[in-house]
């Protein structure tokens, strides 16, 4: 995978960090990734990842805490 950007979301409002995480995974060629950086685990993020893209993406934790998590999401 080659990573694109980094998206940090520690400072965004949480009602707009799924529909920024989207929009840059949709953003994304097949082969390429982001690095999502939050504040908490983002396995709700995660699970929708599973129930919209099942087989169309990868998740690879970098980083799990305590006080940041990060996160390579590629597109398959």
């Amino acid at each position: 995978m080659t990573v694109k950007t980094t998206v940090d979301v520690r400072s965004i409002p949480p009602p707009q960090r799924h529909p920024l995480i989207f929009g840059t995974f949709d953003s994304l060629a097949p082969g390429e990734a982001f690095i999502l950086v939050n504040d908490h685990d983002p396995k709700p993020l995660y699970y929708q990842f599973k129930a919209e893209m099942e087989g169309q993406f990868s998740w690879t934790y970098l980083e799990q805490g305590p006080n940041v998590w990060r996160v390579e999401i590629g597109k398959s």
